[in-house]
């Protein structure tokens, strides 16, 4: 195929046979050429970073490294290939580790020629869609080019704005609402962090198809010696090449959180300077961490259903803030989940204007409510402004609408108004002493 880049792939098998028959069934396909071969799993991680491949396709069961820990390994060290996993075993439980693993697909062995090319194009044009929509940022200058940026700290001052995506109504899409606007803030050159502040029950990792050994905890565990290459180590990568830091893994049957909210905003606090916004999803009570969050936050987005118990709990937040004479000009109002054609729906939703006017709060976006398109999402681990290239379709407009006007609110700021002083003024800190 003249003129295109051909697909790289990289085959990782312990049999020499195995290898060889992949080898040759790929020889004569036009548009995919293999650039190398590793014997196990540890080879297969250096040989990935070495050639740099498209799609690595990955046996599962290695002697030294096995497949999925290969994938774990490469899903951050190689965030722009993608894995393919293979295997003689085909029941769920294989199939289940290997996506929480990173892997975009699975073969079963032996494979048929035909399932091989159909998968290697097909997992190679879903990649390719996903950078090009949500794109790398760009390597600093006198930095080396490349899609992982470890343990450096860009070496011009980034913006640092933290952005607290927060409901006190359960069920309100705070999720949602907090993937997207990373997803949209990421522009070239911009660095971007996403991170689920989340005591239990994080949902950003399951939203995003990310699973990692080590989450938030082990920072907030580290915080008073914390480094950025500790840092680099804890953060997970999606396809996207969005930087996600996740929650601790649910326990339920602990009584007290694994989070304490001075740690959580002390690491927040240390790594915002290496970027240029943070967004942190939160949960649905005010409680330690997230009264710590709102002291430190750029901008406070407060997501409302457009309910009667959505508007009612907002309301009261609001109230909240105003006793504690927290700075109103640092919130901004969210409406999600509104149903613009009530005759259409068996739900009953309120209006926005009157939403605006009982708050006595203008609403910097209205996004209307998508089932299918979020679970879509959802079931192929991206965010939803990324399903499709269609910019004007609901709620991917809505939702890269809101990105824009929470950038260019915090962008337009006067530059010489101090975001310390901005914070001294917020009296959330005698709100959590009483």
């Amino acid at each position: 195929m003249a003129g295109e880049e051909k697909i790289r792939v990289l085959i990782v098998d312990d049999i020499p046979e195995t290898r060889e028959q992949i080898k040759k069934l790929l020889m004569f396909e036009p548009d995919i050429d293999v650039v190398g071969t590793a014997a196990t799993g540890r080879e297969g991680v250096e040989e990935a970073k070495k050639t740099q491949p498209n799609i690595i396709l990955m046996d599962i069961n290695m002697p030294d490294m096995d497949g999925i820990q290969a994938t774990e390994q490469i899903s951050t060290a190689v965030p722009s290939a993608a894995v393919v996993m293979m295997s003689v075993q085909s029941e769920a439980d294989y199939l289940r580790r290997a996506m929480l693993a990173g892997a975009s697909d699975f073969l079963t062995k032996p494979v048929s020629g035909d399932d091989l090319y159909s998968t290697l194009r097909k997992v190679h044009e879903r990649k390719q869609t996903m950078i090009r929509q949500l794109p790398v940022p760009a390597a600093a200058p006198g930095e080396a080019a490349g899609p992982v940026r470890r343990g450096v700290q860009s070496a011009e001052a980034r913006l640092g704005h933290v952005i607290v995506v927060y409901s006190p109504k359960g069920g309100s899409g705070c999720t949602t609402i907090a993937t997207n606007l990373a997803a949209g803030l990421m522009k070239e050159g911009t660095r971007v962090l996403l991170v689920d502040a989340k005591s239990q029950f994080g949902d950003v990792g399951v939203f995003l198809n990310l699973k990692s050994p080590t989450t938030l905890a082990d920072l907030c565990s580290s915080v008073e010696d914390m480094d950025m290459e500790l840092v680099e180590n804890v953060l997970v990568t999606h396809d996207s090449g969005l930087r996600v830091l996740l929650a601790p893994e649910p326990d339920p049957a602990a009584i007290t959180s694994p989070l304490k909210g001075k740690d959580v905003a002390g690491v927040i606090s240390k790594i915002a300077d290496g970027y240029d916004f943070i967004v942190v999803d939160t949960g649905s009570t005010v409680d330690e961490v997230t009264a710590e969050l709102f002291d430190i936050a750029s901008r406070v987005l407060l997501v409302c259903p457009p309910t009667l118990s959505g508007v009612r709990n907002v309301r009261a937040l609001l109230r909240l803030f105003d006793e504690t004479d927290y700075p109103i000009e640092r919130t901004m109002l969210v409406i999600n989940q509104s149903i613009k054609d009530q005759n259409k729906s068996n739900r009953v939703t309120i209006a926005t204007e009157l939403i605006e006017k009982n708050l006595k709060m203008q609403a910097i976006a209205e996004i209307p409510l998508e089932e299918r398109v979020v679970l879509h999402a959802v079931n192929r681990g991206v965010p939803v402004i990324a399903i499709t290239k269609e910019r004007n379709r609901s709620p991917i407009k809505e939702l890269l609408d809101m990105a824009e006007q929470v950038r260019r609110a915090l962008l337009g700021e006067q530059a010489d108004k101090s975001e310390e002083e901005t914070k001294q003024q917020s009296g959330f800190g005698r709100f959590r002493r009483h």
